[in-house]
């Protein structure tokens, strides 16, 4: 069996389940936000009735049916300003007619001076609002489009371009309304913001919206529905939620070839937060995989650092589009929502147990070797290996990308800030030195591990610290005894250590050894 197409522990579900955590995070709401939205929907749907494949497809739209939020942040953020702002005070409000149009004029170039603020009023009047919908309308489609990528059915695909309707007919596209809203929609819709006033203020407050948007924003038949099962269908509002466990049926099992397009399908659409970081964490993946791959990495290590480099930016969610595109100063409560991206990164993928070890490794790409870095301040042998290459990468792929506070750095500049980087060691040498050949510029020495060990004498280390004999080595690597015993012999030499203590003592302290498989 090809190594693509071998199962690689996780479920499409389960993947998107965390994924969801990050959209959580950009509509300003508490993590499970979405998935509380889609246990709502499911229990009305079983209420009302709804075919058996129709509520799995629920599932993934209620999954990705926000997504789009992130494609559109630069635009709402130049309209609007803090677009997280934005969209959670959203939910306070019935956004078509008199009191939508309202609240788009009060938060019409919000956080921005009086003539920015009175020329995007002016723009959204004299249009009509026109630039809202097309906002809305784009968002529906690269939500759809995500769908597609990730093999979803056309039932789902097709229902992601409807989320901006209404049952009155006054959403986007306008006209679509009633019965031509596709089922899993008109349940979204009202699952999405029951949701959230049952978490601010119970399920009277649950109720009272339905009641009031009854035949407007949502359907008569959900409401209806809701009014007769509220006690049962908004129950254990606090309780986590897996989503396997919650229906069976949804199990999906990955690929490891499936998994990777997966990522990168996500990864693809979280640089989209922020204009100038397109294509950035395939990038760094790139980058940081091939390597962990020079370095002689366990191909396991080498796969899980690729992975994270995908990963690794999905706490962005968390933050702002205003202050990710400042171009000035960032202040010391902005920055610190930017430190805070990488501790949101790990929390959203804090499980299942697959991802865990992704989001543990994408969490250190702003660690530095002095402390200087974030989320946790990180030094010395408390980065892995993984995490060095990573930082190292992103480090070094970010200065080749303009930001708003600056342009695109030259490679020679770039090379010369990565260098003064390990002079300083804020990157660890060997890491950075091993992505910068990664990346095709000359490095003035061979690239090696710590202590300048080949990649098959890291290879022999890494075995070897984890208690493996010297026959046990030569079996697993496919060399003879003899050979194996000549690396062991070379490792001791190269490190000063004396026995397979000391060798492990190395192999910790430069970040060769991943404590989650200790």
């Amino acid at each position: 069996m090809e190594s693509v197409d071998r199962d690689a522990g996780i479920d499409l579900a389960e993947l998107l389940a965390a994924f969801s955590l990050a959209t959580d995070l950009g509509l300003g709401q508490p993590m499970e936000h979405v998935l509380r939205s889609w246990r709502i929907a499911e229990r009305l749907a079983g209420h009302m009735g709804l075919p058996e494949d129709q509520r799995r497809s629920l599932f993934y739209v209620s999954m990705l049916a926000w997504v789009g939020c992130v494609a559109d942040s630069p635009e709402v953020a130049a309209s609007f300003g803090d677009d997280i702002a934005f969209r959670a005070d959203s939910y306070e409000v019935d956004l078509a007619g008199a009191a939508g149009f309202g609240y788009f004029l009060r938060h019409a170039g919000s956080g921005g001076p009086m003539w920015h603020r009175v020329r995007v009023a002016t723009t959204m009047l004299t249009s009509g609002g026109r630039n809202v919908m097309q906002g809305m309308q784009s968002h529906c489609v690269t939500a759809s489009a995500l769908a597609e990528r990730l093999g979803l059915g056309s039932d789902v695909v097709t229902a992601l371009r409807q989320f901006f309707t209404r049952w009155d007919g006054r959403g986007v596209p306008q006209g679509v309304g009633g019965t031509d809203i596709a089922p899993t929609i008109r349940l979204l819709h009202l699952a999405d913001v029951v949701e959230v006033r049952c978490r601010t203020g119970g399920i009277d407050g649950a109720l009272e919206v339905a009641r009031a948007r009854r035949g407007r924003q949502f359907a008569p038949d959900v409401v209806d529905a809701l009014l007769a099962h509220a006690p049962e269908v908004l129950a254990d509002a606090g309780t986590e939620i897996d989503p396997l466990t919650a229906d069976p049926g949804l199990r999906r099992p990955l690929t490891e070839g499936e998994l990777d397009a997966a990522l990168e399908a996500l990864a693809d659409f979280t640089d989209l937060r922020c204009a100038s970081r397109a294509g950035h964490s395939r990038g760094v993946a790139e980058l940081a995989g091939a390597a962990a791959r020079s370095m002689g990495l366990p191909a396991g290590d080498v796969i899980a650092t690729r992975r994270a480099g995908l990963l690794h930016d999905i706490g962005l969610h968390g933050v702002p589009a205003t202050i990710l595109d400042r171009p000035g100063r960032l202040s010391t409560t902005e920055w610190e929502r930017v430190r805070l991206s990488s501790y949101y990164t790990e929390r959203v993928l804090a499980r299942p147990a697959a991802l865990a070890k992704l989001g543990a490794i994408a969490a250190t790409a702003h660690e530095r070797m002095d402390g200087s870095g974030y989320h946790r301040g990180l030094s010395g042998a408390a980065v892995p290996m993984t995490g060095r290459l990573l930082a190292a990468a992103c480090a070094y792929r970010a200065m080749l990308e303009p930001r708003a506070h600056r342009p695109a750095l030259t490679d020679k500049q770039a090379l010369s800030a990565v260098r003064d980087a390990i002079r300083t060691g804020a990157l660890d040498g060997d890491a950075a030195e091993a992505v910068l050949a990664a990346a095709g510029n000359g490095v003035r020495r061979r690239v090696s591990g710590p202590a300048g060990l080949t990649p098959r004498e890291v290879e022999v280390l890494i075995l070897i610290s984890r208690g493996v004999q010297t026959g046990e080595v030569a079996d697993q690597l496919g060399i003879s005894r003899k050979t194996a015993g000549t690396h062991i012999e070379r490792i001791y030499t190269k490190t000063g250590a004396s026995s397979r203590s000391t060798a492990t003592l190395f192999a910790l302290r430069n970040g060769l050894l991943d404590p989650l498989d200790l």
